[in-house]
């Protein structure tokens, strides 16, 4: 398959990466890479919605801290859309154990802790589009990117 420029990856920043003062820095990070900011908002979640966002994970022992937890605190929604945004932005977040994640990665740079790990980010294409919905029904806003020449070939 080709590489997409305009796929789109859900990207937010957890209740700990937003009391830490971490925003700014993530969504610089994305911009500096050439991603194409294309949604964005402050939210603060629902139990009742963070169980729609995480119904994989239902069943597990962790899943009601982490419904509690994601719950306690605003956080930072964004959709970013670029080349391969989704395995990229995998890629910039680090490993899901901050422990594993390199330096220069986001949670390698800034957490200790996989239930403080700054970050969420989409696992595939698919499941991109269903939390790109879910939490952004209004829809997302579409624009040209005037950089875009001098980012893709």
């Amino acid at each position: 398959m080709a590489p997409n420029n305009a796929e789109r990856t859900y990207i937010m920043v957890k209740p700990d990466g937003v009391q830490r003062g971490l925003v700014g820095n993530i969504i610089a990070r994305f911009e500096s890479r050439g991603f194409k900011l294309i949604a964005l908002k402050l939210v603060h979640a629902t139990p009742e919605h963070l169980e729609l966002h995480y119904a994989d994970l239902k069943g597990k022992p962790f899943f009601p801290g982490l419904i509690k937890y994601m719950a306690s605190g605003p956080v930072v929604a964004m959709v970013w859309e670029g080349l391969d945004a989704v395995k990229t932005g995998r890629s910039m977040l680090g490993a899901t154990n901050p422990l594993a994640s390199a330096p220069g990665t986001i949670r390698g740079d800034f957490a200790l802790a996989v239930g403080r790990n700054i970050c969420h980010g989409s696992d595939s294409v698919e499941n991109a589009e269903k939390e790109i919905k879910l939490w952004f029904p209004e829809g997302v806003v579409q624009y040209e990117h005037n950089q875009a020449a001098w980012i893709f070939e």
